[in-house]
């Protein structure tokens, strides 16, 4: 019998589900308890009244469920422990899992489409300060990266420069013809665009 602590177990995040549950069907099978969490075992009706190879047998069986549990137990945190603190055997535990974190990952993605479809839509309102419109395009696209995306800052740029309002069409030019957007942050954009706005503004 192996002693759990040299074992690393994972520890299930909010985003890391099907690699956690991969590296956990690993290390239950190397403990040899893989089985029990995907099949399960039957209590019987009537303990009394089993063999003493069947009393046995059920003995090994709850240990190694006991055994399983303990070490999906370790691999989480207090919120995702809360969802299966009442289960009352591995295989209930895993399923619970299994469907809070899938559902979850469902609600993400329904949401992410809705935060694209937002990102695309934004443009500068006529009435609308340089600034407060790249706080909007930052609101939205901190969003989209906390539910998953993987927004490169040069695609915000370039939303960014996409749809400002006609008045700022020169400078827009500009930067596209002599900046490598590659190489320029987001908070230097919008210093180039402040700058410009002043200047138009004293004309």
């Amino acid at each position: 019998m192996a002693n759990l602590q040299s074992f690393q177990v994972p520890m299930l995040n909010k985003s890391n589900f099907d690699n956690w549950s991969i590296k956990m069907k690993a290390l239950l099978g190397a403990h040899d308890v893989w089985e029990i969490v995907e099949n399960g075992y039957e209590e019987p009706q009537d303990e009394a009244a089993l063999s003493q190879q069947q009393k046995d047998r059920l003995r090994d069986m709850r240990k190694r469920d006991k055994k399983a549990l303990c070490l999906i137990y370790q691999a989480l945190g207090d919120d995702d422990f809360e969802k299966i603190s009442n289960a009352s055997t591995a295989k209930e535990a895993w399923e619970k899992l299994q469907n809070a974190c899938k559902g979850a990952e469902q609600v993400k993605k329904v949401r992410l489409q809705t935060l694209r479809g937002e990102f695309e839509s934004l443009h500068m309102k006529e009435s609308e300060s340089i600034s407060d419109y790249f706080s909007r395009v930052l609101a939205v696209s901190n969003q989209m990266k906390r539910n998953g995306e993987k927004l490169e800052d040069v695609r915000i740029m370039e939303k960014i420069l996409r749809s400002l309002t006609p008045r700022f069409e020169h400078i827009v030019i500009t930067i596209e013809e002599t900046k490598n957007l590659e190489e320029m942050t987001i908070d230097l954009l919008l210093g180039s665009l402040q700058a410009y706005d002043e200047k138009q503004k004293k004309k």
